[in-house]
This record gives C-alpha cells, sequence and structure tokens, in this order.
C-alpha cells in the first residue's frame, strides 16, 4: 500500500478539481479517473482532460460505462428535460443518477487496490443541493464499511481511505478554495446541458454562479458547472 498515492475521481467539475488540488497539495501522487457515462453533457470530459493536463497528472484514466442504456436520469436521457427553475428543497431531483456514485467508487477501490494506492479522493458535497441519496455523510460512512469488507487490502487491515473532504462544504467555501489552489476555473464544467456554452439555468449552473457571485468573480459566471 502506497500512503502517497491517491485516486482521484475527476469529472471535470469545480469540486472534483479542487480536491485533485488539495491532495497534491498535501503530497499525494494523484491519479485522475474519468467516466464516459453516457450523460448529455460529454463537455466535461475535455474539463477533465484539461484540468489533468493543467494539473500535471502523471496518469489519467477515462472509462466508458454506459449506464445511457437504460437511461432512469436527465443527464441520460434525452427524453426527460432538465429542470431550469432552481433548487427545490427536499426533493432528489431528477438529475440524479440511479447508482452513480456506487459504481464509481466501486470501479474507483479497484484502481486504487490495483495501484497500491492508499486512498479514494471524491468531488461529493451534500450541500449542493436537496441531497442526491449518494452525497450524503450516512452514504459515505456505510460505503467505507462496504470497502473494508470487499478488498483484500481491508482485510489485510490496509483499507483504502474513502475522501470527500469537500462534503459538508458550502459552494462559495469551494469556491474560495479553488481560487487559493489557482484552478483554472474557466476551464472546468458541469452544466447539465451539453451545449457549448453553460446554460445558467440548470440547478449546477444556478449553484456555481450564486457563489462565484458572492467571491465577486462575476468574469467566471456561465463558464462550466459545478
Amino acid at each position: 500500500m502506497n500512503s502517497d498515492t491517491t485516486i482521484a475521481l475527476l469529472s471535470g467539475g469545480l469540486d472534483s478539481a479542487t480536491v485533485v488540488a488539495m491532495a497534491q497539495e498535501a503530497g499525494q501522487k494523484v491519479i485522475g479517473l474519468s467516466f464516459d457515462y453516457g450523460q448529455r453533457h460529454q463537455r466535461e470530459l475535455q474539463a477533465a482532460r484539461d484540468i489533468a493536463d493543467h494539473l500535471n497528472l502523471p496518469e489519467h484514466q477515462i472509462l466508458n460505462i454506459n449506464l445511457a442504456s437504460w437511461g432512469g436520469s436527465s443527464l441520460t436521457d434525452l427524453q426527460q428535460s432538465i429542470p431550469k427553475t432552481g433548487v427545490i428543497k427536499g426533493v432528489i431531483p431528477n438529475t440524479y443518477v440511479p447508482g452513480r456514485n456506487t459504481v464509481f467508487i466501486a470501479i474507483g477501490l479497484s484502481l486504487a487496490e490495483a495501484r497500491g494506492a492508499s486512498q479514494v479522493a471524491l468531488g461529493i458535497n451534500a450541500m449542493d443541493y436537496s441531497g442526491y441519496p449518494d452525497c450524503r455523510p450516512d452514504y459515505l460512512t456505510a460505503y467505507q464499511t462496504l470497502a473494508n469488507l470487499a478488498s483484500k487490502a481491508g482485510r489485510e487491515g490496509n483499507g483504502i481511505k474513502l475522501w470527500a473532504p469537500l462534503i459538508n462544504w458550502e459552494k462559495l467555501q469551494i469556491v474560495e478554495e479553488a481560487l487559493r489552489l489557482n484552478i483554472p476555473i474557466e476551464k472546468t464544467w458541469s452544466c447539465y446541458n451539453g451545449e457549448k456554452v453553460a446554460c445558467g439555468l440548470c440547478d449546477s449552473c444556478r449553484i456555481r454562479n450564486a457563489a462565484l457571485s458572492q467571491a465577486g468573480r462575476l468574469d467566471l459566471c456561465n463558464r462550466g458547472g459545478s
């Protein structure tokens, strides 16, 4: 087990890019892992490549896992519309992708064990929305227990840590940390609509733009996603 190596799930968004830079600042060698899962906002994959290049990652894997084969989300089913009226408290929006983080983390753990990495870094954040089920602290705690039981490393007492430093942060705090770490925010992307320009209306854009405005960076609004 290499305590200086981290596998980071890199979506191409602001949160995951910030977590990668935080891990690097802590002295970690970071391997990026991104997914082409049939998302309508394919632009985020180019953003992931750009961030990986900017942060000089020694390795960046992009895996094809077509969750769009069965849909179930407006991000993977073009027949569904992306919500544009803002976050509704207590309602999980149709942008939730069934099982997405459960699948992605499992693959991250597999890569971590194969590379001897000590942790998997996640950009999940429970404060962004009304609460995706796979972005909550209790989910992360339960998954950590599973990770320890499901791997050779865990059974031998070298369990791989699921590290999600932003899980309870407000978006403004994340923006401020990204600015401190000199993340090229203009290169990040996770606007849910698969267009060349961020829509400014989906939940991801609204939350990101509000935080950037609070941070005094209006120049970065509508140039990416959360």
